[in-house]
């Protein structure tokens, strides 16, 4: 770092929208895998990067989410890396207890478009590994 430079220059080459969020992505460091896509604000990014465990913005509480703060499942991230225009994230995490979706899914992305059909349709591909009522105690909300 030059005399010159900003402790958090690095926060500046980031993209924010108009509500001040990037897309996060978070993937399996180990297979691959898409586990889930979530948004942050530059203070999640920060606590993402100070902490080593994923911190996301949730829109519909209007807060900082820190995964696993409900459900135990926790993301301890590897390695961050920005998009060739800088407006997306993608984590290389490890997902820890191995459900990333409240849904009780590995993934959030468990269903595909079935074209196979008269009309397109979603199909559930992946199985829930824990009811959610288990994980939460409670019925969990549809959105984050």
């Amino acid at each position: 770092m030059t005399a010159s430079a900003s402790p958090e220059d690095w926060l500046a080459a980031l993209r924010f929208d108009e509500q001040g969020l990037i897309p996060a992505i978070a993937q399996d460091a180990c297979t691959g895998t898409v586990l889930m896509m979530a948004w942050m604000n530059a203070e999640a990014v920060r606590e993402t990067v100070r902490t080593g465990q994923a911190v996301y913005y949730s829109r519909s509480r209007a807060r900082l989410w820190r995964k696993g703060e409900e459900s135990g499942h926790v993301q301890q991230v590897h390695d961050i890396r920005l998009d060739c225009d800088g407006d997306v994230l993608l984590l290389k995490i490890t997902q820890i207890g191995g459900i990333a979706c409240h849904t009780g899914r590995e993934r959030c992305f468990y269903r595909s478009l079935d074209l196979n059909g008269m009309q397109p349709a979603w199909a559930v591909q992946d199985p829930v590994l824990k009811d959610p009522t288990a994980i939460y105690g409670h019925p969990h909300p549809d959105k984050h």
